[in-house]
């Protein structure tokens, strides 16, 4: 990734955050077996976006490595306290668009299904468990076709893995997943997963932020399929 790239995908800037669209395929933290100094993760290249203060940005909250779009990043320690606290207490509202294969019945629904890990060695890799952690998320259905369904989902809980391992245990999972659902491993269809919007309160007396991110190219043709009128 160049600079010109990453400025390019900066989709807000104050002087607490930035948000950043970030490109599906990519991590965002470096891998604990990665060599010193090789740039396999976009907070390898944070640096870019310092923007005239000291430090770098850093990351305060995650998206999968093949999930694109709105990434929060704090630009200073007492920024990234501020953002930690806000996505603690579930005070960020973040809307995920996401192309799945069949479809719920209904327009409108909550899902509300517990998770837990499925082996303990992998933390990522996630099931439903009666004895998980409680788990929420919202969907509504925007459009439909041939067998595809275009969903808003709003997860009202931040577990990993959590709107992946949702729409798959309601029988409809996300379009290109190879790990909950019908995608091969390779050759396949990306994740029709994007973070389309997030809304941050993070000032007292001014109104709540909110940021949107661009439709992936990866994504359009299923979306315009579904309806999607091309407008962001």
């Amino acid at each position: 990734m160049t600079e010109e790239d990453l400025l390019a995908r900066l989709l807000y800037r104050d002087a607490l955050m930035l948000v950043i669209d970030k490109p599906a395929g990519i991590a965002v933290h470096r891998g604990p077996k990665a060599a010193f100094g090789e740039h396999d993760a976009l907070e390898a290249y944070f640096g870019i976006l310092k923007f005239g203060l000291p430090r770098a940005p850093s990351l305060a909250h995650r998206l999968d490595r093949d999930t694109s779009g709105c990434l929060v990043l704090g630009r200073h320690r007492k920024a990234l306290e501020t953002l930690g606290d806000l996505f603690k207490k579930g005070k960020i509202d973040k809307t995920y668009w996401a192309v799945v294969e069949g479809g719920p019945g209904e327009d409108t629904g909550l899902i509300d299904l517990p998770l837990g890990r499925r082996d303990a060695s992998r933390g990522w890799w996630m099931k439903v468990d009666t004895e998980g952690l409680p788990s929420q998320s919202r969907f509504t259905v925007m459009g439909r076709h041939e067998g595809l369904t275009w969903l808003a989902l709003d997860p009202l809980t931040g577990r990993t893995h959590q709107l992946r391992v949702h729409c798959a245990a309601m029988g409809w999972p996300i379009l290109g997943d190879p790990i909950y659902g019908s995608a091969p491993r390779q050759g396949g269809p990306p994740l029709h997963l994007h973070a389309r919007e997030v809304t941050i309160p993070i000032y007292r007396n001014k109104p709540p932020i909110t940021v949107t991110a661009p439709v992936p190219e990866a994504m359009a043709v299923a979306l315009t399929a579904c309806g999607y009128s091309g407008r962001d």
